[in-house]
């Protein structure tokens, strides 16, 4: 299979289900194009700021594509290019950009608030604190693993104790990236430049860190980095959007820009035979097709992460409802077609149908920057291009996600009632949003110490269960406010399948090595502890919301109300 082939149907698919069913989509639920959105008649300042749509596109993408949609096509290419490609481009259309859709409409349409206030309001209390509870444990596997995956790109040792400059080089030119944000990020709130100004500033800044970042690489080991990275999280959680989230997000676009041109031209240069075999066999290593692939896979094609992107940091930076389809559907599609370049680097170098060796983010970067070798770029400037991209992705999905378990933390324990002048001293504690912050990244940093690879498998049957329980909480929304939702009935069933098999596998093997030398107590006992909650969370909040669906509308003047809020 010829890798240009392979891009070129991707991008024509993709393409024609943004065009076809994603305006459909937009047609059917209904845009209201001069509605104020939340971002203006709730500005805080802090979560609350409008942004300019290449900004909050820029930030959509980085969140959920982190690391994920190139960490997962290139493990479960183990089962051959053909069942990944079909899942990477059906799920990417019928289930992840439809949930992404549905969930930053939802939110836009009720204030900005999380999918855990919408289950709040259209499922019950009991249901939004399941939910709440089952988003805080979920956000806390999302740290841990991409955290580990960030601390693992920057180590400036090897295996062996010698000096990676690659590594380095990407941690310097990270390091100054975020500097460079959080000066850039004030010197727009303060002057206001023009569109041209800010673009011309942004590349300067970008190509100095680049440049500074090859000349002095920083050369510090895995576990160091891990204190590093947890520190910048907690900073990075509790400030205003405009400060770093928003600079940083307009920056990571020409990051965008250049790591997807470069694996475009790369590709299409190069033109990348797929060594790999189309379908190798249904069990590979002790893992079956199903349900491994659908959920190592996961950014790829739909993730339960994104809804809570989608709704809880994206939705409170838009400017107007129609920028809501290229920002949600349309960036789940480019995630796909990013999770499609990952399958055909993996594929490239692959020899003799062997998956190559080293860490996702890694062979990726050796791919594209040796595709681009093939007309003479250096390739240690795509190389630091491209994992600087990867880690940037990825520092932003831990930005989002940890301010996204804070506010889950916090929602715990209000209620829409809720007065906040008059609440007693431990509610005071548990809301505020410094100690919410601090206990969430606490047990983050335990389980990352295991290493991204002892949680992935959980990490990745979490994420698809939120998906199901998003998508059950979307199609109660749909249905309360009068709009159709079948579109979302069949991607809730099979994930919620998929899931409860992969979670029961999962959790079935750290049980088997329950009392052997193979079982720690510190990283298995953990993940055991949460993955069960996980289970029994998600069976509640999945009965309460098939209760909801399921319902029939006697109560007229209910329902009234329940449209009048949400429109």
């Amino acid at each position: 299979m010829s890798g240009v082939l392979m891009m070129v149907i991707s991008i024509v698919i993709l393409g024609g289900a943004y065009l076809t069913y994603g305006k459909w989509l937009a047609k059917k639920w209904g845009i209201d194009s001069k509605a104020k959105t939340p971002a203006y008649t709730m500005n805080d300042g802090v979560d609350y700021v409008p942004a300019k749509p290449g900004v909050v596109f820029g930030h959509q993408f980085a969140s959920i594509a982190g690391a994920g949609p190139i960490n997962g096509p290139i493990i479960a290419a183990m089962f051959g290019w053909v069942p990944v490609l079909l899942w990477i481009l059906i799920g990417g259309i019928f289930f992840g950009a439809v949930q992404d859709f549905a969930a930053m409409y939802a939110s836009v349409k009720n204030k900005g608030r999380s999918v855990g206030y919408i289950i709040e309001l259209y499922i019950g209390k009991t249901g939004k604190r399941l939910f709440l509870l089952f988003v805080w444990l979920f956000s806390i596997l999302v740290i841990a693993a991409f955290a580990d995956i960030v601390a693992g790109t920057f180590n400036g040792f090897g295996s062996d104790g010698s000096l990676n400059a690659a590594n380095g080089a990407t941690a310097t030119t990270s390091i100054l990236f975020i500097v460079a944000a959080v000066f850039f990020g004030f010197f727009i709130k303060n002057k206001k430049p023009s569109s041209w100004v800010s673009t011309i500033i942004g590349l300067a800044l970008l190509i100095a860190s680049i440049a500074i970042g090859l000349v002095f690489p920083i050369y510090i080991n895995h576990s160091v980095w891990h204190y590093i990275v947890f520190a910048y999280i907690f900073v990075a959680s509790i400030t205003p959007v405009w400060a770093l989230l928003q600079p940083r997000d307009y920056l990571n676009s020409f990051l965008l820009i250049a790591m997807m041109g470069a694996a475009v031209i790369g590709i299409i240069v190069a033109n990348p035979t797929i060594e790999l075999s189309a379908y190798t066999q249904f069990n590979v290593n002790g893992q079956m097709m199903f349900p491994v692939l659908f959920v190592t896979i996961a950014c790829g094609a739909v993730s339960g992460f994104h809804a809570l992107v989608s709704s809880g940091t994206s939705s409170k930076q838009i400017q107007n409802e129609k920028q809501m389809l290229p920002i949600s559907f349309g960036a789940m599609l480019l995630e796909c077609l990013l999770a499609v370049f990952a399958l055909i680097t993996v594929g490239a170098l692959a020899v003799g149908g062997q998956l190559p060796e080293g860490t996702p983010p890694i062979i990726f970067a050796e791919g594209i920057s040796s595709f681009i070798g093939v007309i003479g770029i250096p390739e240690a400037a795509t190389y630091t291009i491209i994992t600087l991209a990867v880690s940037a992705f990825a520092l932003t999905s831990l930005d989002s996600v940890a301010r996204v378990g804070r506010l889950s933390f916090q929602e715990l324990f209000l209620d829409a009632e809720t007065d906040e002048n008059n609440m007693s001293f431990l509610q005071h504690i548990l809301t505020n949003k410094f100690f919410a912050t601090a206990i969430t990244l606490f047990f983050g940093y335990l389980l990352s110490v295991a290493g991204y690879q002892n949680i992935w498998p959980l990490f990745g049957s979490a994420n698809q269960l939120l998906s199901a329980l998003a998508l059950i909480a979307l199609a109660v929304f749909l249905k309360k406010t009068k709009r159709s939702g079948f579109m979302l009935w069949g991607p809730m069933v099979i994930m919620l399948l998929v899931t409860y098999t992969a979670l029961g596998i999962t959790v079935g093997n750290i049980i088997s090595k329950f009392g052997t030398s193979d079982f720690v107590f510190y990283s298995d006992g953990l993940q055991l502890i949460f993955g069960i909650l996980l289970m029994i969370l998600g069976v509640f909040v999945a009965i309460s919301g098939f209760a909801k669906i399921l319902q029939k509308e006697n109560d007229k003047e209910s329902s009234f109300k329940e449209i009048k809020q949400a429109v």
